[in-house]
């Protein structure tokens, strides 16, 4: 079932844009006929003579201009264009391309968290360098997107889990932008939403299943891998849907009780083991006496009453239950001496 998508998402439109190489030798030209205009306008001055240097001037600038048009996408990237905050179309053509030199460069900045002090490092990778020098902290968001996979690996998060135990857990998110319009304009900094709603997620999965020992076919995060792993990945993309993103895995990378009870729940666990390892000898070990005696009856080898056969039935338990080696007595007498 595909995730549902935000009542007012921005639409991603495809824009073809232009070759960069016919443009290149336009952009030579111009500045060889400008230069040809200039050399040409000797002799006597005139209206002629400023006509042809006035010319000349507009083609090496509008020369230049164009050089502010020229832009190259690897595979699996993309540029938003952008003409003075109206969105043009998306570019996701790998190559070497010209477009309209006034697309902006960048889609604008993120101010410093709040209560945050101001550095001057990015926060996270998806954001560019800094801003101007008069907005020290805040971060330039290019209009190029990277169209390819990316891991957020999460920090150890302590949540206490349905049965109010505190655990640790952590997970690894494999993602990719879908949708450029969106990765844009819907969210501040898809980067940094990824991040937050992908914690969110996991906090909210782990509080939503016990970490074990749930009530009889019931899912826990230790038991349930497959199931768990499928409920992040759908939880992940209801969250990031909003952001033109897809998740195409999620995956816990560490599940654990929290220090403060780890001790109490190995005891708990190693005491479980113990009974249903004893429950299986206990098993077993009324098996092989009721095959003993009925061994014993079938072929006729020896006539026990009721009594010798309990007096059995303890002797074998005891040698098969048992965790130390028996120490065999020899009987030299009979039961009722």
């Amino acid at each position: 079932m595909a995730p549902p998508v935000p009542v007012h998402a921005t639409p991603e439109r495809d824009l073809r844009v232009a070759s960069g190489w016919p443009m290149l030798f336009l952009t030579a030209g111009l500045h060889i006929v400008g230069v040809l205009f200039i050399a040409l306008a000797g002799g006597t001055f005139g209206a002629a003579m400023a006509a042809r240097v006035l010319t000349g001037v507009l083609l090496q600038l509008l020369a230049v201009l164009t050089w502010f048009g020229y832009f190259t996408l690897q595979p699996n990237e993309a540029r938003v264009l952008i003409l003075f905050g109206r969105y043009i179309g998306t570019a996701r053509q790998s190559g070497f391309h010209w477009a309209n030199p006034f697309y902006a460069r960048s889609r604008g900045r993120v101010a410093p968290k709040a209560g945050s002090p101001v550095v001057s490092e990015p926060r996270n990778k998806f954001a560019a360098r800094r801003g101007s020098a008069g907005l020290p902290g805040f971060q330039s968001l290019p209009t190029k997107l990277s169209l390819r996979a990316n891991n957020f690996n999460s920090e150890t998060l302590k949540v206490n889990d349905k049965r109010g135990n505190p655990v640790e857990i952590a997970a690894v998110v494999v993602w990719r932008v879908d949708n450029t319009a969106q990765a844009v304009f819907d969210v501040e900094d898809y980067g940094s939403y990824v991040e937050v709603q992908s914690e969110s997620a996991i906090r909210s999965i782990a509080s939503r299943y016990a970490y074990d020992h749930g009530e009889e076919h019931e899912l826990t995060l230790r038991g349930g891998a497959d199931e768990i792993t499928h409920a992040l990945k759908e939880e992940l993309q209801v969250r990031l849907s909003k952001a033109g993103v897809v998740v195409e895995e999620a995956r816990l990378t560490h599940l654990a009780y929290a220090p403060e009870i780890a001790p109490a729940m190995l005891r708990r666990q190693q005491a479980e083991a113990i009974v249903a390892a004893r429950q299986i000898i206990v098993h077993n070990a009324v098996s092989m006496v009721h095959m003993a005696l009925h061994e014993l009856d079938a072929k006729n080898l020896v006539r026990l009453d009721d009594e010798r056969k309990a007096a059995m039935v303890s002797n074998l338990l005891v040698v098969l239950c048992g965790t130390t080696e028996a120490s065999p007595v020899i009987n030299t007498g009979t039961l009722y001496s």
